[in-house]
């Protein structure tokens, strides 16, 4: 059963167990849940299996394409993080996970997605019931990544990042900002498709190893990544840059989150990974609306 009910453009459509989800169809949504402790905007909040359970399939009934679980924070060190995230074993990773992927994929169809850069956290998480890996590395800190990812016939999303989460607020100077960053993708979607991965999204990592103007930029600018010939994902959601704008605090970015998302959409993303679902399933229609809606001749 098909999930939109336009035409699949077969470059921007997903395929899973659950149906196929045509990208070029209408802006998808990726739910964001945290099962850590540390993270920047809602650490502990989902520390159980249960919480986290409970609140994915809340996300799910507000509307979410997809479920994003993450159990290990890459918040950077920063002025406004401090010490960043810190990393964790792969045991304690798995540990937070799997018992919450199972979990979803037992009680929701919703297609789960699994935010690591570890391959062994992959493998097991896409046996538990995932169908997509998020790698905030792009395949850059794990080469046996791709193998993995094309051994399960799963979507991979292909984030930049300039450094490590310790260390990628360290060094903001680019001399060519999209350069470096499409270069640094391209790199990351010859090894998806040497190891025969068949599904990408790209991402130009926002608030990874940018300031608050670089990543306004890269929203004004995101149609320059069409070059990469993949769907887009961006995740504006309650980052750095918004409270640098508002003078916000995390709790209360909510309107800044929604105004990124909505000049997302707008200049060609395809989906939007954010924590607030509800409110951003309600944004993008609209901007999608007016995406689509007819301009007259003057």
């Amino acid at each position: 059963m098909t999930r939109d009910s336009l035409p699949a453009d077969t470059g921007l459509t997903l395929h899973f167990r659950s149906g196929q989800f045509n990208l070029a169809s209408r802006t998808h949504v990726m739910g964001v849940l945290n099962v850590t402790p540390d993270s920047f905007s809602d650490g502990g909040r989902f520390d159980t299996p249960a919480r986290a359970i409970e609140h994915g399939l809340r996300m799910a009934e507000e509307g979410a394409d997809f479920i994003d679980v993450g159990g290990e924070s890459t918040r950077p060190k920063s002025q406004a993080y401090g010490e960043g995230g810190d990393p964790i074993g792969e045991e304690e990773e798995l540990r937070r996970v799997l018992p919450v992927i199972e979990g979803l994929a037992r009680r929701s169809p919703v297609p789960i997605s699994i935010d690591t850069y570890r391959s062994r956290v992959a493998r097991e998480a896409l046996r538990a019931g995932a169908s997509i890996v998020n790698d905030i590395s792009a395949f850059h800190f794990d080469p046996v990544m791709p193998a993995v990812v094309a051994e399960a016939d799963a979507a991979a999303v292909l984030m930049h990042i300039r450094g490590t989460p310790k260390t990628m607020q360290s060094n903001l100077e680019y001399r060519d900002l999209w350069g470096e960053i499409l270069a640094y993708l391209q790199e990351g979607i010859d090894r998806a498709r040497a190891s025969g991965v068949r599904q990408l999204l790209v991402d130009p990592g926002i608030g990874f190893g940018k300031t608050a103007q670089q990543n306004l930029r890269l929203i004004a600018e995101l149609p320059a990544m069409r070059s990469l010939g993949l769907p887009i994902l961006v995740g504006p959601s309650r980052k750095s840059f918004i409270g640098e704008i508002l003078g916000l605090p995390v709790a209360e970015r909510l309107e800044g989150t929604l105004a990124a998302v909505v000049g997302a959409v707008l200049n060609g993303a395809h989906v939007v990974r954010v924590h607030d679902v509800r409110e951003t399933v309600r944004a993008v229609r609209v901007a999608d609306a007016l995406k689509s809606a007819p301009v007259a001749a003057h």
